[in-house]
């Protein structure tokens, strides 16, 4: 576990903070489609990794309250990139589908960033490259604790 109180490991976590950041802000700018919110994509996001779900499991994987992801799933199916569906076990609930539409937006958009973090690599060295090839599912694992 870091030590916070240690100045190495706090100088470490707090690099971690600010590159995390800059690069998301980054990657943020690379968007296809920029009548999305990144709220937007990030549910449509969790919808292509996690599948159909309730608005509510959504708002819980999203970390926002069940209005607002209401209002979010409502404006996604006015653009037609999700589509609201019976429930299959309790008729008082609707289940939320990404359309054909969203999953090609959703491909074009990774390829996009894909691309532009392609570019950013090619400026580091090989044993940078190494180092980033190993913390990448560390990352991964961070991002969804």
């Amino acid at each position: 576990m870091p030590d916070l109180t240690h100045g190495d490991d706090e100088a470490a976590v707090n690099a971690l903070r600010s590159a995390v950041m800059r690069l998301s802000r980054r990657l943020k700018h690379q968007r296809v489609d920029e009548s999305l919110s990144p709220t937007e994509m990030s549910v449509l996001g969790t919808l292509s990794r996690c599948g159909s779900a309730t608005p509510g499991e959504l708002a819980r994987k999203e970390h926002v309250q069940p209005p607002s992801m209401t209002r979010i799933v409502a404006l996604l199916e006015a653009k037609g990139l999700v589509r609201l569906e019976p429930h299959p076990e309790d008729r008082r609930q609707k289940v939320v589908t990404q359309t054909e539409q969203a999953e090609a937006m959703l491909e074009e958009s990774r390829r996009k960033r894909n691309a532009f973090l392609a570019r950013l690599v090619e400026g580091l060295d090989e044993d940078e490259w190494v180092t980033l090839r190993a913390a990448a599912p560390v990352l991964e694992k961070l991002a969804h604790l």
